[in-house]
């Protein structure tokens, strides 16, 4: 009986629930930076989680960025193609740099080390560093987790 009164207890203490432990479902940036460095030139695909904190812009491209700062080392970009810039202004009635701050993403993509160059007076210079990005040539590749990541 005594063994009885036991497993009923266990049994009881096993149908209890227990509030869901919140775990990030972000990507690991660093993760992705070091398979994009270990199959430089090629890229890495995948589904990739971000959080996008920064954004900016240069010619006809718009950047998300998960840091602050583009050049930090352990940022990933998401590069817009510019075919894509106009159709997510649209879904989203503003620019993509304005919407995308603060924002969860889901893309999916190739992770790829990319070299840039540093230009002085107008001139591409011998010094450069990477970044790692993922290009974003169709809307389809890209899905907005929530409104405030």
């Amino acid at each position: 009986m005594k063994s009885a009164v036991i497993v009923f207890i266990f049994i009881l203490a096993g149908c209890t629930s227990t509030p869901p432990q919140i775990a990030s479902t972000y990507s690991n940036t660093m993760d992705i930076i070091k398979a994009a460095a270990d199959s430089a030139p090629h890229g890495v695909p995948g589904e990739y989680t971000l959080k996008i904190v920064a954004t900016g812009s240069q010619g006809k491209f718009v950047y998300l960025n998960t840091e602050k700062d583009y050049r930090d080392q352990r940022a990933v970009t998401v590069a817009l193609h510019p075919s894509v810039i106009s159709q997510l202004s649209a879904k989203y009635g503003m620019p993509p740099q304005d919407y995308f701050i603060d924002k969860k993403i889901v893309i999916n993509g190739e992770a790829k080390r990319v070299k840039i160059a540093f230009i002085s007076q107008g001139k591409v210079t011998n010094k450069y560093y990477y970044q790692t990005h993922i290009r974003l040539m169709d809307i389809s590749q890209l899905m907005v987790l929530d409104e405030k990541a």
